[in-house]
């Protein structure tokens, strides 16, 4: 009888197994509904609705997967793409909206924990300069860049306030606006305020400023096609000093609906050698590379922008020249 019951349990629990094939299956299918849904809202700002999709979204994709982004189809890779700009946009705006919020109070800083989400950013921060010590050991470092910090630098913040207490800090971003709000987060603080720069540039056209720092920072959504990820990498290949490090953050598994995955042959590709690639689980989403730039590194030809910096000068040299007297 007992022999009887164990198998008729164990077909019990094989029916109940659902095949790893079907899972995937079943996640990418609900991952398009939810992209479908979000595509149709009228706006990505903060609002019970757009909170609530992006929750369910945010839910489904962080559990552990066997999910392969890169393997998808055409039209998934579409969706994909469409759907990792459309949380791009919303992240955004959920940062201005926090931002302006914060803002508001007498000192900012003491006010972070409002922001849904910063407990992520204290775990992340943790981890990558866990990561940090461990794999490129030595001074703690003096100069940090990090590029793409957005209206609400909170990464930079967390860092300097918690793991890098002596590090100055310059946050990078497209957007004047960005850094408008920005500063005034820290505007309260004197002492971090002094450690803490925003510069409106894009990356591409920073070249002498960037091999003066020993840590660069990459945020995810900096360059969310793999090509223009691959650019702005290989651009601080070759114009960070050698021996600094460089962070990138990436996803893997359904993650990778949320934010872009970077492989890590384009980080060598780019003229580092990469230290540590590092999956989470649980709350911090986005995985983690460790990379170095040779001290060593390998002459190449220059990069466009280079090429570009050097006619200019050549070219007001030869109109100083052609003005000069006779």
């Amino acid at each position: 009888m007992e022999k009887e019951e164990e198998e008729v349990r164990h077909h019990h629990e094989e029916e109940m197994e659902m095949p790893e094939e079907e899972e995937e299956v079943m996640l990418v299918r609900k991952i398009a509904g939810l992209a479908g849904a979000i595509a149709k809202l009228p706006s990505l700002s903060p609002s019970p609705e757009v909170n609530a999709l992006f929750t369910e979204l945010v839910t489904a994709c962080i559990p552990r997967s066997s999910v392969d982004v890169e393997a998808l189809g055409p039209e998934l890779q579409e969706m994909r793409a469409r759907l990792i700009r459309l949380c791009a946009d919303a992240e955004g705006l959920l940062e201005a909206h926090y931002s302006d919020l914060l803002a508001g109070f007498d000192n900012p800083l003491e006010h972070l924990g409002l922001f849904p989400y910063f407990n992520n950013y204290l775990l992340l921060s943790e981890l990558e300069h866990g990561l940090l010590s461990r794999h490129v050991p030595g001074p703690p470092p003096a100069r940090v860049a990090f590029v793409g910090s957005g209206p609400l630098p909170l990464s930079s913040l967390v860092l300097a306030a918690r793991h890098l207490p002596a590090a100055s800090f310059d946050n990078y971003d497209i957007s004047g606006d960005a850094n408008d709000r920005a500063r005034r987060l820290v505007r309260a603080d004197a002492a971090l305020g002094s450690r803490m720069a925003f510069r409106t540039s894009d990356v591409a056209h920073v070249t002498r400023d960037m091999a003066s720092y020993d840590v660069v920072f990459l945020a995810a959504l900096v360059g969310m096609a793999a090509e223009d990820k691959a650019r702005v990498v290989e651009h601080l290949g070759r114009h960070m000093a050698p021996g600094a490090a460089l962070v990138v953050r990436s996803a893997h598994g359904a993650r990778g609906f949320l934010y872009p995955v970077v492989d890590p042959d384009e980080i060598r590709r780019g003229g580092f050698d990469v230290l540590a690639v590092h999956h989470p689980e649980g709350e911090v989403i986005n995985s983690v590379i460790i990379a170095r730039k040779p001290l060593a590194a390998v002459l190449s030809r220059p990069c466009l922008c280079c090429e570009m910096e050097a006619r200019a000068h050549q070219k007001m040299e030869e109109v100083a020249l052609e003005q000069l007297p006779s």
